[in-house]
This record gives structure tokens, C-alpha cells and sequence, in this order.
């Protein structure tokens, strides 16, 4: 696709607003563009929050929507932590089948998709409310055509371990907001300016939870390792579908707290690998780790055969080359 992933769209989004009694009938309205007051909640108190999922167009030409159901349920999740209205789950589920299906044809070929993004922000036009909760909201769903994730080749990642900072407030990790990813924007920036580095992987008081943006996991021997979940980061759709497909596949998932210095150690045996989930990428490689200013190797440093089959397993369901087992798939009229 031309430009950076999430940068082309479909030329309509689709779209609702809740008035402070109920929510309105959806409808299709220009894509590059939207009118909210100045004095919007969102604006001001960050109230918003959104979902990330995709759509595949499979070789029989059928369209189908990954794990909606399970993005709708966390999508009505944040929004109920952030104070915003409530979500009518069904109406944003037909939503995000209806905009999907009338822009179907522009769905690239596999290994392309759609990438869609349901958003939530808060409308009400009232900047003393800074206490208060929005008594009125928006909700649309935009879709971007995206091509393959490693068009450029796979690598591995270069991973800064900060073990100060926390990503967001330890009770807001969970809620898939702006404002989380905000937080953690200034530490990202300085570990790439400073150490080259990818991502960073925040490990407050020596608890290893996620990255800026995935969810982070450690391969050793037969073991996938990998936080259990509470509120103090996202419970990834693409984390739960991987550890899934990982036990089906023989792996024993082991979901613990791990310290730096666990985590290294684990990373220092032969053959270890590590990876992100999340929706854009999958599941991506991690090779190095830094850490007080040195360099560990994750393994061998390369991307790795067991992150790599559990990628192709996913992608397989998505694309319709393997039988989605776990009803994964919704499809599209």
C-alpha cells in the first residue's frame, strides 16, 4: 500500500453519537474529516478509546472479521473505565460488519487486510468538567487497506528494558485509551534516540509486563512465558489467541510474574526466543535486550523457527488456509 501502515483509507467510516439518553442510528459520513466542538471532553480530559482488528479476504472470495467479538467486548470494557457511555455492543458489532462489507473490494490480498479501528471519544463540549464524566460521545469505525506487516523482511528487535518507569497508571493498563499510549511516548522516543532500540519493555519494580504497544512473551525449551493477566497492562486478542494456538501446538504456557534477571537468564539459554503479539505484526521477533546499558542476545539474536510457526499458524486461520477451529472468524454478507 502507498504510505506507512494505518495512513490509506476507505472513503467512508461509519458513525454514531449517543445524546445522553441513547445512542443515534449509524451512519456513512466522509473519512477524512469530522466535526467536534473545541470544548469536547476528549479534547481536554482524554476520554477515548479504541480497538484494532482486522479483516481478510480469503481465496474463494469470502470476507472475514477476526475475533470481533472479543475486540467488541474489550471496546465496551475500556469505555466503561473511562467513564464514557455505555456501548451498545451489538449496534458497534453491526458497525464494523457494515462498513467492512460495502468497502470489501478494496480488501488487499492475503498477506494485506483491513485494518479497523473502532473509536470512542467523549463529546460533551463542557471544559469545567474536568471531574465529571461526559454525559454525550462519539463512536465511528475507520478502515485502513494495509499490505504485509514484514514486506521489508523480518528482523528482530531491539528491546529497552526500563525498569524506573511504569507505561501508564498500574490500574489503567488494561483499558486500550490514548492517553496509555501517550505515556509511554516520551520513552520510547528516547530509547530509539539514545539506544537504537525498537520498542521499550517497562519492568516497574522488576516486574517484566509489556511494551509501548504488544504484549511480550519468552520462548525457553518448551515454555512460553509470559505475564498473567491484571490490570496493570492490555489483555491482548492477539496474545490470547497465541497462547491458545501455542497449547494446541504442545507448548506448556506458563503465565507468572518474571524479574529482569529471570528474564535474561531465560534469554541466555540455546535456543531461546522472545516476541510481541499484537494485531499489526502478529508476532514479532525480539533478538536483543538492553539493560543498564548492556546488550544480551535473546538466543542467537535471529528471529526464531517457533515465533515464526506460531506466526504462520495464526495467519493460516485468518486467510482461510487452515480451519478455524476455535470460531474465530465472523464473515462477512
Amino acid at each position: 500500500m502507498a504510505g506507512g501502515f494505518g495512513t490509506v483509507f476507505t472513503p467512508e467510516m461509519i458513525m454514531a453519537t449517543f445524546d445522553g439518553k441513547a445512542w443515534s442510528a449509524p451512519s456513512f459520513v466522509p473519512s477524512d474529516s469530522m466535526q467536534i466542538h473545541p470544548a469536547a471532553h476528549v479534547l481536554h480530559y482524554a476520554s477515548t478509546c479504541f480497538e484494532g482488528l482486522k479483516a481478510f479476504k480469503h481465496e474463494d472470495g469470502k470476507v472475514a472479521v477476526f475475533r470481533i467479538d472479543q475486540n467488541v467486548a474489550r471496546f465496551a470494557q475500556s469505555s466503561a473505565a473511562l467513564c464514557l457511555p455505555e456501548v451498545d455492543e451489538t449496534l458497534l458489532k453491526n458497525m464494523i460488519l457494515d462498513v467492512v462489507s460495502k468497502y470489501k473490494d478494496m480488501i488487499p490480498d492475503a498477506p494485506g487486510s483491513f485494518y479497523i479501528r473502532p473509536t470512542h471519544i467523549g463529546t460533551e463540549a463542557a471544559i469545567g468538567k474536568a471531574a465529571a464524566e461526559t454525559q454525550t460521545s462519539m463512536q465511528y469505525v475507520l478502515v485502513s487497506p494495509v499490505g504485509d506487516y514484514f514486506s521489508t523482511g523480518e528482523k528482530a528487535l531491539r528491546l529497552l528494558v526500563d525498569d524506573e518507569h511504569m507505561r501508564c497508571a498500574p490500574d489503567h493498563g488494561f483499558i486500550k485509551g490514548g492517553g496509555n499510549y501517550a505515556s509511554a511516548l516520551k520513552h520510547i522516543y528516547k530509547a530509539r534516540k539514545e539506544y537504537q532500540a525498537d520498542q521499550v519493555l517497562f519492568a516497574p519494580n522488576n516486574d517484566v509486563q509489556e511494551t509501548g504497544a504488544a504484549n511480550f512473551m519468552i520462548f525457553d525449551g518448551n515454555d512460553i512465558i509470559t505475564k498473567p493477566l491484571d490490570e496493570s497492562f492490555l489483555h491482548g486478542v492477539t496474545r490470547n489467541t497465541v497462547l491458545q494456538l501455542a497449547k494446541d501446538q504442545g507448548f506448556n504456557v506458563i503465565e507468572k510474574h518474571i524479574t529482569v534477571e529471570e528474564m535474561l537468564e531465560h534469554a541466555s539459554h540455546e535456543g531461546c526466543e522472545a516476541a510481541l503479539s499484537g494485531t499489526a505484526a502478529v508476532l514479532a521477533s525480539v533478538g536483543t535486550l538492553i539493560f543498564k546499558g548492556q546488550e544480551y542476545s535473546v538466543g542467537d539474536g535471529k528471529p526464531g523457527s517457533k515465533v515464526r510457526k506460531l506466526r504462520e499458524a495464526l495467519n493460516n486461520i485468518q486467510w482461510g488456509k487452515a480451519e478455524d477451529t476455535h470460531n474465530w472468524l465472523t464473515f462477512v454478507k
